[in-house]
């Protein structure tokens, strides 16, 4: 008897459809598996052996195929143990034949029968809308993840007898289990950070316009904690990019099981010693770097210079592009990286560079040595780059800043005000941040105190058009529909490097 059913495989962040075929016939007790399975799928067959017979059920005592189509798509991980036990039970008669095609099925078979949660449902069950099937039978604990898709019949099972049970009777309603409630972190705000006004000031200018940003201070002058509160002021995500960041967290592995929508957007802080395919992505089978776990949200690298150089430079591609391509001998998987980069570096190899507390006995070569591990290109890429200096006792004293609601208003202020701006300009709103868009409306004197900081300062041409972006975003700051001169003077501010990172 032979059946078929659906399941898929993920690649980058898109499913790709399988087809599981099964043929159950007479001959010697032989489990084949064809059609490029990886060793996860192969060990499948004892682990479907055991849980058909722990589940009740006789293994069929005969010869048996599995094929999975396509043959030459490698298919990796244990979420297909239970769409090859179904087909192997449906081969045997215990199935509906003819409810399966129906159906996309995915989920990692225990030795008792239970079903094990598995990674990437979500463009699963986005595949198997766009493929036109009934709906989806996968583990309970994927329940409200497979939810977030519309328009499918989603079928929680919690073992294999369950299974059989749900695609035997798939007219009979099964209730979803509700989602996990969303874990927040501790509240980081910014009415922590006491004094700091230039850097309070570029971090509200990076939310409000999707600016890169570097922070450059000695040790201990709040750089990290700065970064961290990056994502407090940011606006909220809207759904469709809240989908797309819990797809992504989804193939790698990071959601936990039982959860629902992603609602905060990510910050994520690798390691300094961190490789280059784990910051951007990739492997035997490419998985997302961090740089995709940042999509929508924050990627900040502290110390910025003890990152390996070939990794930095690896980062400009996607700050230009918002994606990466991970390409292999026989695919390439391009996923998503649309981040605003927030970075932190010392001044000096000592850290005390400028520091009125503490003498720095770095020589101006090592100075250099330093500074230039962090390519010209790279820095070129980096919108505004302030210099932290050390907080003193009369800083730590002094009034708390501004909380982060209430700049986080301001910056929901300016998104409203660019909204609107672009509809008066092209008729209709874009999704563009202003880090990527052309900036547009400069007074003339704007215009021509733009040109000459350009040459002053040895600006490049892509350094010369992020200038004018910045000037943009603070100019929708003030909620002003043309680019003055002041606004340009404030965002050359943060083009001028401090005086210990030398210009490339």
């Amino acid at each position: 008897m032979l059946a078929s059913l659906r399941t898929a495989a993920v690649s980058g962040v898109e499913a790709c459809p399988v087809h599981v075929e099964v043929d159950v016939s007479f001959g010697l007790p032989i489990f084949a598996m064809v059609g490029l399975p990886d060793a996860s799928v192969r060990e499948s067959r004892d682990r479907v052996r055991s849980a058909i017979r722990n589940s009740g059920f006789e293994f069929p005592p005969h010869r048996i195929t599995v094929n999975l189509a396509p043959a030459d798509v490698r298919k990796v991980g244990s979420a297909f143990d239970l769409p090859i036990a179904l087909g192997v039970l449906a081969a045997s008669g215990a199935v509906d034949r003819q409810v399966i095609p129906d159906f996309m099925v995915l989920g990692e078979l225990s030795l008792d029968g239970r079903i094990q949660a598995a990674r990437g449902v979500l463009p699963i069950a986005a595949r198997a809308r766009r493929e036109g099937l009934r709906g989806v039978v996968l583990p309970v604990a994927n329940a409200p993840e497979a939810a977030l898709v519309a328009g499918i019949q989603v079928l929680p099972v919690s073992d294999l007898a369950d299974a059989v049970v749900a695609l035997n009777n798939p007219d009979v309603p099964r209730p979803l289990p509700p989602p996990l409630p969303a874990r927040h972190a501790d509240a980081a705000d910014l009415a922590d950070v006491r004094g700091q006004l230039l850097a309070r000031r570029a971090l509200e200018i990076a939310a409000a316009g999707g600016h890169n940003l570097l922070l450059v201070g000695p040790p201990g002058a709040g750089k990290t904690m700065m970064a961290s509160r990056l994502p407090g002021i940011l606006p909220p995500l809207k759904f469709d990019e809240a989908l797309e960041v819990t797809a992504i967290h989804s193939v790698a592995g990071l959601l936990p099981p039982g959860a629902g929508l992603v609602r905060a957007r990510p910050f994520r802080s690798p390691h300094h010693t961190v490789s280059t395919a784990a910051l951007i992505g990739g492997g035997s089978q490419p998985r997302p770097g961090e740089i995709s776990l940042a999509h929508k949200g924050v990627l900040f690298l502290d110390e910025l210079p003890e990152f390996q150089r070939h990794a930095l430079d690896a980062l400009r591609q996607p700050l230009e592009e918002h994606q990466v391509t991970v390409a292999r001998a026989n695919r390439a998987v391009t996923f998503p990286a649309w981040f605003v980069l927030a970075a932190a570096m010392n001044p000096c190899p000592c850290g005390h560079a400028g520091d009125s507390q503490r003498e720095c006995r770095c020589t101006p070569q090592q100075v250099a040595r330093y500074n230039g591990r962090i390519s010209g290109p790279l820095r070129d890429r980096i919108d505004l780059i302030v210099e932290v200096p050390a907080a003193g006792p009369d800083a730590w004293d002094g009034p708390f800043g501004e909380a982060s609601s209430e700049v986080r208003a301001r910056v929901l202020a300016a998104h409203a005000f660019r909204s609107m701006r672009q509809l008066e300009v092209s008729g209709a709103t874009s999704s563009s941040l202003n880090a990527v868009a052309p900036g547009e409306r400069f007074e003339e004197r704007a215009n021509q105190l733009l040109a000459q900081a350009a040459r002053h300062l040895g600006l490049s041409a892509r350094g010369f058009a992020r200038a004018g972006r910045v000037a943009r975003t603070i100019a929708d700051l003030s909620g002003a529909e043309r680019v003055g001169p002041d606004h340009v003077a404030e965002g050359l501010q943060f083009r001028a490097e401090p005086w210990s990172v030398p210009r490339s």
